[in-house]
């Protein structure tokens, strides 16, 4: 009788752990795709289609929600290593406010912030993750860039075609300021002023850290992906 219960009970172990086994096959791969996904990233300026200046550059100009095909836009793009994938991942903002001031075909001066806590990827579980524990937006919901030496616009085209220029700067992210220089995009569409690039930076920089996740390891550096729609 002792060995029909003995083996009764050994039966029910076994099971018991071959569904756990079964169970942690199953949500292993539900877990990646949590964090997995390429996300939505902020694209580059699109010249397709741009009409030839109609409003001089001189003068302050305001950052709006664009057009579709050039909305304003801020996000980040970074390297993600999971168990069973090796991907880009990317998030963004379309709630980003500024000002741009140019005279005498330079620019003189501009402001940019931008909401933290709109950031999104193309995961919820994810966009928690990157607030709470990366960006920690509760604490610091807004990220600034401010120019910080003159650009000559002067050789920007006025024809609709792109032209490039280098923009010096302040990043302010988690108040850490770090100063930064990179190439942007400047497109003149009709009476739009559009402007785009990457801002490579360091987690490091910004005292982004890790966050205690079972399944993605965070790549520590990266880039601000920006493209800004302005008008006056």
């Amino acid at each position: 009788m002792k060995s029909i219960f003995y083996n009764r009970k050994l039966m029910i172990t076994i099971f018991a752990v071959l569904i756990v086994i079964c169970t942690l096959f199953a949500l292993v791969p539900l877990a990646f795709s949590i964090f997995s996904g390429a996300g939505v990233k902020t694209e580059p300026v699109n010249p397709d289609g741009a009409k030839a200046a109609s409003e001089d550059i001189n003068g302050e100009w305001h950052v709006t929600k664009g057009d579709p095909k050039n909305f304003s836009s801020v996000g980040f793009t970074i390297h993600e290593i999971l168990p069973a994938e090796d991907t880009v991942t990317s998030g963004s903002t379309t709630d980003v406010d500024g000002t741009v001031t140019v005279s005498d075909n330079t620019l003189r001066d501009a402001d940019v912030t931008v909401n933290m806590d709109a950031l999104t990827t193309d995961k919820k579980v994810r966009d928690q993750n990157m607030k709470s524990k990366l960006l920690e937006t509760d604490k610091y919901p807004e990220a600034t860039f401010r120019v910080t030496k003159p650009v000559d616009l002067a050789a920007v085209p006025d024809d609709g075609s792109m032209g490039q220029v280098d923009i010096t700067g302040e990043l302010t992210v988690k108040d850490q300021t770090k100063p930064v220089t990179e190439t942007f995009d400047v497109l003149r569409d009709g009476d739009h002023l559009v402007v785009g690039g990457d801002v490579h930076f360091s987690r490091d920089d910004f005292g982004i850290e890790t966050p205690d996740m079972i399944a993605a390891k965070i790549d520590q550096d990266g880039a601000i992906n920006v493209r800004l729609n302005l008008e006056k």
